[in-house]
């Protein structure tokens, strides 16, 4: 019986060290839906290619105006927003399901290691964005957005640093086959997002 005890109360201190060193509120339902939206987002931007004239599949090097450029990048804003308000619906809702704080110093702490790496590829790309280098904004936004999962994991669950690690790899690859960048960019942000959203979704929910 005393053996009994013990065990719960080591489960019980386990779970509120968990609790006060890493965010666990957060939910693999926000990792399906941005997945969905980035492939949306890749679907629409491939019709604004073919409204264009350009054949994206012909394996030809494509030369994109500035204007057609801003509108992709104004997409690539929308289904960025959209994500954030979806991880935020999600996550407040399993916090209040799981009577969790979703602002705590923890969180702080994940927000500023995932946002630093973000940070620095976000004004990247707009410096490659500035001198019309917009064939390699694909995978810097892979391998940005990858350092940063990485950076965070440590404040949350430890699966996300794989994901990090998978977009970080995928970027790289990105880089040498130049002109597919949509395509890794969908994998990437969108199978990819899909696939560890289903996964979490399923070991922790």
């Amino acid at each position: 019986m005393e053996s009994k005890n013990y065990q719960e109360d080591l489960s019980h201190i386990r779970n509120m060290m968990e609790r006060s060193s890493r965010f666990i509120s957060l939910s693999g339902l926000s990792g399906v839906f941005a997945g969905l939206f980035a492939l949306l987002g890749a679907i629409y931007i491939y019709f604004v290619f073919k409204r264009e004239g350009i054949d994206y599949f012909a394996g030809d090097r494509n030369i994109f105006q500035p204007e057609l450029v801003k509108e992709i990048a104004l997409i690539g804003f929308v289904i960025l927003f959209l994500a954030i308000l979806s991880a935020y619906f999600f996550t407040a809702k399993k916090s209040k399901a799981k009577n969790l704080k979703i602002w705590d110093q923890t969180t702080k702490r994940l927000l500023f290691n995932f946002s630093v790496p973000l940070f620095t590829g976000g004004v990247f790309c707009l410096g490659l964005l500035y001198h019309h280098l917009f064939v390699m904004i694909a995978p810097a936004t892979l391998i940005f957005y990858g350092l940063a999962l990485v950076n965070a994991s440590k404040f949350t669950f430890s699966d996300l640093q794989n994901l990090g690690f998978c977009q970080i790899i995928l970027g790289l690859l990105s880089f040498f086959f130049l002109g597919w960048g949509l395509v890794f960019w969908a994998i990437g942000f969108g199978v990819l997002h899909i696939v560890y959203g289903i996964a979490m979704y399923k070991k922790y929910q």
